[in-house]
């Protein structure tokens, strides 16, 4: 090779050496792929963070995983170690009544503790509903109660002194879980093995509160929620990162959190609420005594279910504006259709003013609405709560039922994916009208086939045992501080 005066290599003949041995590196790549079927670009090397085992199947960092954990397969076994778990909740429900944050709470951790798990919760007391708690036959299961402040939530000052002493005894806890801020951010920051599951943050209910702007009467004073609610937001990103570890109940908070809180991906995890399958599910005879108890008409030609409190921001002043002007312009919709309201609130007696197809049933108890679900031909959500998983959705479609709701991020994001699973709506009467106008064209037998297509999916992502394993394998991740055992590791299946 040519060499310059001083008797080095020229700099042209070291970029000719670094070109012949790029293309000799670029055709090996390529040939290795060929004949192994191991290549691996940029985006795929966040999925490969190991060298594929001998079956070409990639080993993926579950920290690191950026969809919902309810799409991965977790064992069914006895776990490998009985984990010492603190739940911090500011209400534990009773059996039968139970908002979204509390039956997520009641459902999950009922079913860790059912795996073996210990459970320690840390809870408000309250007087009527204190001798509930000692009801559960799980010897593994201890309630740790304290008086609630004048809002209804844990004192942080005594619920810490509770937890601490609990975390000196025997062995401290293997993972700290909280529902929303029952461990208020001033104490988490002071605990690494800690999860936080958040069922509503305030970016999304921004959403909320247009809406609710949009639909206010002239008669009603202008609410302030929509300035205030942007420094809700800032203040959420000021003290979310206090948390270790943050569960998101949907895609959409999900990734809301990772790109406009600013949360570090690696400590974000998607897992979609659940529900028990066991007592959701397809029931013909069920479906039939309830018809017989409410004296329900087997004339009719469709049943729109809803179910909820009845009041503004579950959208019952939306649907019963609909339900007015269908029911005053189209007398064939009294005649043939039944609409079924479960629940209890301000929007009740003037549901029973529309006329004898609007039936209000009042609230229902779990055993009741499992039959409510069976016996209806479409269960219809026309919330304005734009945050987190409503659980009557996920309760319908494991029961075998299509179901419509408001066009919100998180609604379309995880639940109703598809027009071949239900109906969707923007919050406005003339939208809702005219869903409601295509499920009475189509008939049963359209949504008979929507019905079958719901329970699928429910069952694919929505039940109890998917939630509960994948809480489970999140915990021992958290555990596993040092990866010791490889409970952060994941092998996808091969296609």
């Amino acid at each position: 090779m040519a060499r310059d005066r001083s008797g080095m290599f020229s700099f042209r003949s070291l970029r000719y050496i670094i070109f012949i041995f790029s293309i000799f590196s670029f055709i090996l790549f390529f040939t290795w792929c060929h004949f192994y079927g191991q290549c691996y670009y940029p985006h795929q090397l966040l999925l490969a963070q190991q060298k594929p085992n001998n079956n070409n199947q990639p080993i993926i960092n579950l920290l690191s995983y950026p969809l919902a954990w309810n799409r991965l397969a977790f064992s069914e076994l006895p776990p490998p170690r009985i984990l010492k778990i603190a739940l911090f909740v500011k209400k534990w429900p009773q059996r039968s009544h139970a908002g979204g944050l509390e039956r997520h709470a009641l459902t999950l951790h009922l079913g860790l503790a059912k795996r073996g798990h210990e459970l320690h919760v840390f809870t408000t007391s309250s007087s009527s509903e204190d001798s509930s708690l000692t009801k559960y036959e799980l010897t593994n299961l201890y309630f740790h109660l304290s008086k609630p402040t004048p809002g209804g939530y844990l004192e942080q000052a005594s619920v810490w002194e509770q937890f601490q002493a609990q975390n000196s005894t025997g062995r401290p806890f293997d993972v700290v879980h909280t529902e929303s801020v029952g461990l208020r951010y001033t104490r988490s920051r002071c605990v690494r093995n800690l999860a936080v599951s958040w069922h509503g943050i305030a970016y999304e209910t921004i959403h909320s509160d247009i809406i609710q702007e949009l639909l206010r009467s002239p008669e009603e004073p202008q609410a302030k929620a929509l300035t205030e609610r942007a420094m809700k937001v800032v203040e959420e990103v000021k003290f979310f990162p206090n948390y270790a570890h943050h569960v998101a109940t949907s895609d959409h908070a999900g990734d809301i959190l990772k790109r406009v809180y600013m949360i570090p991906e690696e400590r974000v995890h998607i897992i979609l609420n659940g529900v028990d399958q066991e007592v959701f599910k397809p029931d013909i005879s069920k479906a039939k005594q309830f018809k017989q108890k409410h004296n329900i008409p087997d004339s009719k030609s469709l049943i729109i279910g809803l179910a909820s409190r009845l009041v503004k921001d579950k959208g019952h002043p939306l649907m019963f504006e609909a339900l007015k002007h269908i029911t005053s312009e189209n007398s064939t919709f009294q005649e043939n259709i039944m609409v079924l309201v479960a629940g209890d609130g301000p929007w009740a007696a003037r549901y029973r003013d529309l006329g004898p197809n609007i039936m209000v049933l009042g609230p229902l108890e779990q055993a009741e609405l499992t039959c409510f679900y069976n016996a209806i031909d479409i269960f219809l959500n026309p919330t304005l709560r734009a945050q987190g998983l409503d659980h009557t959705l996920l309760e319908a479609m494991l029961s075998g039922k299509p179901v419509m709701a408001t066009r919100l991020a998180s609604i379309v994001g995880s639940v109703i994916v598809s027009k071949e699973m239900g109906y969707t709506f923007s919050p406005t009467v003339n939208s809702l009208k005219k869903a409601i106008y295509e499920i009475c064209d189509g008939g049963r037998e359209v949504l008979e086939k929507k019905g079958k297509v719901a329970l699928q999916r429910g069952l694919k992502f929505f039940t109890a045992t998917k939630m509960v394993a994948a809480y489970e394998r999140l915990f021992h991740c958290i555990s596993d501080r040092n990866n010791r055992n490889n409970l952060c590791q994941y092998q996808l299946p091969s296609n």
